[in-house]
């Protein structure tokens, strides 16, 4: 069940006041034309289906049609809301969730609770997931392990290395072993602290070490109310394969997660001995490396700026048979682009191509994400750009705002006849998309 794309913002208030008398000024048949949900199953359902397409600024609409509808949520509902909330990286609509629940008389569960934390990680805000830990213990919410493991990666995603380390020392004290999900913690820790930490290095290569031999937490039935929430644990804390972990075999081994949060740590601080210690590691392991692996090696070698060696970790991984992808070609792009250089440029539109040819298409968001960097060019033909928004509007992919937004400012900065074809139908399509981002009025060419 979908909400009316139509009914947003302003209009969608307006609706809501004059919906207050609407019972008493329609007819039932009416009414029932104007309402999507009329119990809560009904808005559960709407709920969950906002949420599973991203649509996540839409849940605090849908509560407030609940509440004028004079239907009273349920526990289940704000399971459902804070999911949504998480999900979207929503954190003040959360603890807006949160406070309702409590003015109806309803304390927030363990799994709630977990969430929140994991949100507070989400939003870089590690101060505020310590005081839903302090709330819980105050409303006498016993956390269990996958509680403290939120709360380990909530404050690694903001760089906490001694809050992460005295969470440990604690989950230690209190006879919990440390699973693989808390030394990703500890490496993202490592990698967000500014300014980096001396023995990053070290510290990485010993934690993926030592997670090979990782004591299981008693948390079997925290993962069983994670399956339930229909979250994953990488979604739970953050872990940067979140997004990957439905896809086809191939792509991510699940039980490789602290290697991958690890060469995403190198790649991401283009740290190349380290990243080539780990993959000797996971060789002498026995192990062969996923989509993922690969993916990261090459933004390593990339954004470090030696381009030939991220393309042979491209052109070897398909050559062995590696499974191809799309976020491959995508990765090779990016990191191609990295400096603008004449070379880098070349290979980006040359691998575009070749990605086109062998029926490998851009999603919104990887299209978005390439357009966004391709537009950050200064000197040059704007080719690479020019391309990519090509390729998407081939196949009708609109790019998300900012990307659009770099992509027109870029056009403008060049000397493009205002009649151009390109810059008309650019600007048509920014100043669209401009007001629905509630950024004001049409922009003048």
């Amino acid at each position: 069940m979908k909400l009316l794309p139509s009914v947003a913002g302003h209009s969608r208030s307006l609706v809501r006041l004059l919906g207050q008398r609407r019972s008493f000024a329609v007819s039932t048949e009416e009414y029932r034309k104007r309402n999507y949900a009329d119990n809560v199953s009904e808005y559960n359902t709407v709920i969950g289906s906002i949420t599973a397409q991203r649509r996540f600024f839409l849940l605090r609409d849908v509560y407030d049609d609940m509440m004028l509808d004079g239907v009273q949520p349920t526990m289940d509902v704000f399971h459902s809301l804070i999911t949504g909330t998480m999900k979207g990286a929503r954190l003040q609509d959360a603890l807006f969730f949160r406070d309702e629940m409590k003015a109806m008389g309803l304390i927030p569960d363990v799994t709630l609770y977990n969430m929140l934390i994991s949100l507070c990680g989400k939003c870089n805000n590690s101060e505020d997931a310590v005081r839903i830990l302090d709330e819980m213990r105050r409303y006498e919410v016993k956390p269990h392990s996958q509680t403290f493991i939120c709360l380990l990666n909530a404050c690694a995603a903001a760089g906490r290395l001694d809050r992460v380390y005295t969470i440990v020392r604690d989950m230690t004290a209190a006879g919990l072993g440390l699973n693989k999900f808390c030394y990703t913690g500890l490496i993202a820790a490592h990698m967000n602290k500014k300014p980096v930490a001396d023995d990053f290095a070290t510290k990485v290569v010993e934690f993926v070490e030592r997670s090979k031999e990782w004591l299981s937490v008693d948390a079997t039935s925290a993962t069983a109310e994670s399956v339930m929430m229909n979250v994953s644990e990488e979604e739970l804390y953050n872990i940067p394969t979140a997004e990957y972990v439905n896809r086809r075999a191939g792509f991510l081994n699940r039980q490789l997660t602290v290697y991958h949060v690890a060469l995403h740590a190198c790649a991401n601080l283009k740290n190349v001995e380290v990243m080539e210690t780990i993959m000797d590691m996971l060789k002498k392991d026995g192990k062969t490396p996923d989509v993922y692996i690969v993916m990261q090696v090459m933004r390593c070698y990339l954004h470090s700026g030696d381009i030939d060696r991220g393309l042979n970790a491209f052109e070897g991984h398909l050559n062995s048979g590696g499974l191809p992808a799309v976020e491959l070609y995508a990765t090779l792009v990016e990191g191609a682009m990295v400096g603008y250089t004449p070379k880098g440029m070349q290979l980006a539109q040359e691998t575009l191509a070749n990605m086109n040819s062998r029926g490998f298409f851009l999603n919104p968001k990887l299209g978005s994400d390439l357009l966004l960097v391709a537009a950050g060019e200064k000197t040059g033909g704007y080719t690479t750009a020019n391309y990519i928004w090509d390729l998407l509007q081939a196949r009708n992919t609109t790019p998300l705002f900012p990307a659009v937004e770099a992509y027109y400012k870029g056009l403008k900065e060049r000397e493009i006849p205002e009649d151009d074809p390109r810059l008309s139908l650019v600007t048509r399509i920014y100043n669209n998309l401009r007001v629905k981002s509630g950024g004001g009025g049409p922009s003048q060419l």
